[in-house]
């Protein structure tokens, strides 16, 4: 069984994240503040760390960087909607994903899946990653999609391979334009958007599947399996 600790101040959503996390399956701790989860980390280490981001004391920043300097922990950072500073703050500081509030349970428990999943696949053999409906295979330097090999030029591929091995994270344009482009490209997203929207249309099989999503001012995320889009 999964151990999972949310660290929240607010009582409320502490009770209700911990109930539903429990009803699927997962095994979980609470702490009311960053110091207490601190201490809960200290004690045994979760699988994964559920925590807000503004709190008295130790805040959710704090705690990311802490668990960050001695485990690869993955952590969820929960966020007000108007906290985009914060959100990046905490992604630098090494969170894996955010979820703003107020958020439904059903997208909360999604992104604990993915972030399992992707830890997952990080374990396997990345000369022959399998991510969903995808299959990336390094040494011939191909990527399947839905069995199908896909025609990608070697900057698309470089794309897609470096958000397959990220699949279900959302990738900061900045992160993304140092990896592919080099720190002088960190402030020109006009080469991100341009080679976003070409990669977009390589996946496009007509079946009303998208598979990277906008994080508005903040980055991109792929969705191994799609999603549906609407057009128009």
């Amino acid at each position: 069984m999964k151990r999972i600790l949310v660290v929240d101040d607010e009582v409320q959503i502490t009770r209700v994240l911990a109930t539903a996390l429990r009803a699927a399956g997962y095994q979980v701790t609470t702490a009311a503040n960053g110091l207490q989860g601190w201490s809960a980390i200290e004690e045994r280490m979760p699988d994964m760390v559920i925590t807000d981001l503004a709190m008295p004391g130790m805040n959710g920043l704090e705690l990311t960087e802490a668990v960050r300097r001695v485990a690869k922990t993955p952590i969820l950072v929960l966020s007000v909607r108007s906290s985009e500073t914060m959100k990046v703050k905490a992604l630098d500081a090494g969170a894996d994903d955010y979820l703003t509030k107020p958020f439904g349970m059903s997208e909360l428990l999604a992104r604990v899946r993915a972030l399992f999943r992707r830890i997952e696949a990080a374990d396997t053999d990345d000369e022959h990653l399998v991510v969903g409906a995808f299959v990336l295979d390094a040494p011939t330097h191909t990527i399947t999609l839905r069995g199908e090999p896909l025609s990608l030029t070697p900057k698309e591929y470089d794309l897609l391979a470096l958000l397959l091995h990220n699949a279900d994270r959302v990738m900061r344009h900045r992160q993304l334009l140092r990896t592919l482009w080099g720190p002088e490209f960190e402030d020109q997203p006009q080469h991100l958007r341009v080679l976003i929207g070409q990669l977009r249309k390589r996946l496009d099989h007509g079946d009303g599947l998208g598979y990277i999503t906008s994080e508005p001012w903040i980055g991109y995320r792929l969705h191994p399996e799609g999603v549906a889009v609407t057009k128009g």
